[in-house]
């Protein structure tokens, strides 16, 4: 289906583009949420005359989603989860943990903005993209953790996972070492 773009798309094309995309993505995303028209000959006339507004619109929210991507980008969220002792989740961080968690610390972002490629399945600090318009992306840090204290250590640079393990390592190191020890002590009676 040809369609004209009503909003820059990412991947896509920019405002007034005319392109062409699979009927089902324009009739289930891109018509139902506004981003285009149909390429018939009455829209593109509609478009030109609506074009200037068309324009300013998307320059007011581009200008907007500027702001608050001024006060998210580079900002770090905790999020405290049940895991395992190798690290993984009981579950997994969505993009709604995320979102909640935003808004929580002040921040106004919409569900559909938090960009996951797959849920987070792992304890550790994870980059995430936030696009708040189709110009306008934010970096935030989400330090997935089992408590507070590994929250902090985790922010410092510490990979708790590897430091838990060597500690495990060290200790049964130092067991094996006192029971070779105490293994060869003759306990014999001395005649």
């Amino acid at each position: 289906m040809q369609v004209i773009l009503l909003e820059r798309v990412e991947n896509l094309g920019a405002i007034g583009d005319e392109v062409k995309v699979r009927d089902g993505f324009a009739r289930n995303f891109l018509l139902p949420q506004k981003k285009a028209l149909r390429a018939t000959e009455a829209n593109r006339q509609v478009f030109e005359g609506r074009r200037a507004e068309i324009e300013a619109r998307n320059a007011e929210a581009k200008a907007a989603a500027e702001k608050a991507s001024g006060k998210i980008d580079g900002s770090s969220y905790v999020l405290i989860r049940q895991a395992g002792e190798a690290g993984q989740l009981y579950g997994s961080v969505s993009s709604r943990d995320i979102v909640d968690e935003i808004v929580k610390a002040g921040g106004q972002i919409e569900r559909n903005a938090v960009v996951l490629d797959k849920p987070i399945k792992t304890i550790g600090v994870h980059d995430v993209r936030v696009r708040l318009h189709a110009e306008v992306s934010a970096m935030v840090k989400v330090n997935v953790a089992r408590s507070v204290d590994e929250a902090e250590r985790q922010a410092k640079g510490e990979n708790v996972v590897a430091s838990a393990a060597e500690a495990d390592r060290a200790e049964a190191s130092a067991q094996a070492k006192e029971l070779a020890a105490n293994a060869f002590v003759d306990t014999s009676p001395r005649e």
